[in-house]
């Protein structure tokens, strides 16, 4: 009987601690005020909605390529008698590079020539007789035809003499010679190269999309990577007249200044090209809410409550989205925190950031 009534005692005292502790467990009774308490506001950074400067750009890769550009080569088999010129000297328009040996041809030349003027004293005795009516007329029409072969052959001599003459088709910089004087050279051989570099050209491809906004005068940058803290001024000089049906893309070509030769045919090109500048709403990439297709931004309102709203974006730029619907310039949003954020609920704002326009922190966008 002691053994059942001690029992009895603790498991009424069990029951006791339960019937204490219960209210608190369950939310009841003496826990009621720590519930009434209720959960802050969560935490969250917000921005005003401003207008920015953005910029629209067509970002691509190109190659320059000189203005005007040839291989120098040899035109007949003969041997190098002089060399005109030193590697990477400017050089005009008709100035003879190489002199190939030529005496054989000097002499020919000679012969032609005297062939000729006895041809041409022929024509004229003969065309005296026959106006007298001393000869017969088919003797004048010999001599104007051993005339004419005369000089046909003079005219043949010249052109292979003129052959041993190379000369510049134009201004402009001549490369590295690869023959020396002495050298035996063969109609092809490469003697040198000539390139005019004071303006560059630079083809590069864009999609098909931009056709709109692509015209002769367009102004555009260009960076290489033997400076990379400098940006080369140019313009679009001409726009391909063909689609490539492969890629959709169209190859535009650049033209840029380049007097004191630093830019060299062959360097590679990243060409940033304005298309267009304006003024328009944009926010940091960080406010924005994706779900599918659809972009959502948190709107702070009366009593700081959150308001979920759709928003239509335009041009995305790094760390920025212009918003193109949705928005109005003034509007307050929420840009960290987003994800403890419940819509119709009010929020805490970081006083830190609080009130600062996204428009101070607007960069200009690329494509």
């Amino acid at each position: 009987m002691r053994r059942l009534a001690i029992s009895l005692l603790v498991i009424a005292a069990i029951g006791a601690g339960i019937y204490v502790l219960a209210p608190g467990l369950l939310g009841l009774g003496a826990a009621a005020p720590q519930q009434g308490g209720g959960s802050r506001a969560p935490l969250i950074t917000a921005v005003t909605v401003g207008k920015a400067r953005l910029s629209e750009e067509i970002e691509a890769i190109g190659t320059a390529k000189a203005r005007e550009s040839v291989t120098i080569t040899a035109k007949t088999a003969d041997t190098v008698a002089a060399i005109n010129f030193i590697e990477g000297q400017q050089v005009d328009a008709g100035v003879i590079l190489i002199e190939m040996t030529s005496a054989q041809q000097a002499a020919d030349l000679a012969a032609a020539r005297a062939d000729l003027a006895e041809a041409e004293k022929a024509y004229a005795r003969a065309a005296d007789l026959v106006s007298k009516g001393i000869a017969a007329r088919a003797t004048l029409d010999s001599a104007t035809a051993a005339r004419d072969a005369a000089r046909g052959r003079l005219q043949a001599i010249e052109a292979r003499l003129a052959d041993t003459l190379i000369k510049a088709p134009f201004a402009g910089v001549v490369g590295l010679r690869n023959v020396s004087v002495g050298s035996y050279v063969r109609p092809g051989d490469v003697i040198t190269t000539l390139d005019d570099i004071m303006v560059l050209n630079g083809d590069f491809t864009v999609p098909e999309r931009w056709l709109g906004v692509l015209k002769p005068g367009l102004q555009l940058a260009v960076e290489v990577a033997a400076y990379p803290n400098e940006k080369f001024a140019g313009k679009v000089a001409s726009v391909d007249t063909r689609v490539d049906p492969a890629t959709r893309a169209v190859t535009v070509r650049a033209e840029l200044e380049n007097r004191d030769g630093r830019l060299r045919p062959g360097m590679l090109m990243s060409v940033s090209l304005l298309v267009s500048e304006r003024e328009a709403l944009s926010v940091p990439e960080s406010a924005l809410v994706s779900q599918g297709d659809r972009r959502f931004v948190f709107r702070i309102g009366d009593e700081n409550k959150a308001e979920r709203i759709e928003v239509k974006t335009g041009l995305v730029m790094p760390g920025q989205v212009e918003i193109l619907e949705g928005l109005v310039e003034g509007d307050r949003i929420v840009v960290q925190g987003t994800n403890k954020v419940i819509p119709g609920q009010p929020v805490t704002i970081d006083g830190a950031q609080n009130g600062q326009p996204v428009a101070e922190r607007a960069t200009g966008g690329r494509t």
